[in-house]
């Protein structure tokens, strides 16, 4: 995808979604306008366009339906929220907590950060834990979610090209220690003056990688086996005490 959805983009992934019958579908981070974390001092008027679009868009997410939708997005309120949005409706499940703040990524000037509330949300099929971007790298919340039983940890993502291998393995490790499916949707191409790398991604709960969307597979969509996520909070190294 490109640094933010558009209309032809947007009819592809409705077609991708449909075609496969999927039940679950992550979106990148702030995927619905231009990265305006990119640049400082931050301006209310760019915030408030994006809060816009993103609303717009929110309410389009039932073209992805029957298929449970995640993602993040900003709020008035000054925060990444992440979302569920199912057959229940809308539904706030995360404020991101942890931001950066440097170049191309001036998180913590632009916007607040949320609670530090990692629990667990619950879909009709899964519980659900987040890790926006930034925070797959304070791992503890990985063990965190393997306490209450997750089976998908959702990383929406808006990162570089220059730094896929890193974050690929920062997603292979947060899903041994969550003991549950790591899967990533990041931004991709050339926007806001930053290269996107893409690369979204399904890790299994031991960390091998079942899947990776590039610029020629923009969509991935694997059939998991849930039960994987509940065996390994019995297996080394989830069942350590801390």
């Amino acid at each position: 995808m490109s640094d933010h959805l558009r209309e032809a983009e947007w009819s592809r992934l409705v077609e991708h979604v449909t075609g496969e019958q999927s039940e679950l579908v992550l979106l990148p981070e702030m995927p619905f306008s231009p990265w305006i974390a990119a640049s400082k001092p931050n301006e209310p008027q760019k915030w408030e366009a994006s809060v816009e679009n993103h609303g717009r868009w929110i309410a389009r997410l039932t073209e992805l339906a029957p298929a449970d939708v995640l993602g993040s997005r900003p709020v008035a309120q000054r925060r990444n929220e992440g979302f569920i949005r199912d057959s229940h409706g809308y539904r706030r499940v995360h404020d991101k907590y942890y931001l950066p703040d440097e170049e191309g990524f001036w998180e913590a000037t632009w916007y607040e950060r949320g609670e530090p509330d990692f629990a667990a949300a619950e879909t009709r099929f899964i519980k659900v834990g987040f890790a926006i971007c930034t925070e797959i790298w304070f791992t503890e919340h990985a063990r965190e979610y393997a306490r209450q039983g997750t089976h998908i940890l959702a990383c929406p993502r808006a990162t570089e090209l220059s730094t896929v291998d890193k974050w690929i393995a920062g997603g292979r490790a947060a899903a041994v220690m969550a003991g549950a499916f790591c899967i990533s949707s990041n931004r991709s191409g050339e926007g806001s003056g930053v290269h996107w790398g893409g690369s979204g991604w399904v890790i299994d709960p031991d960390g091998e990688v079942l899947g990776l969307t590039s610029r020629e597979e923009p969509f991935v969509t694997l059939d998991l086996d849930l039960v994987a996520a509940e065996s390994a909070k019995r297996t080394y190294p989830r069942y350590v005490s801390e």
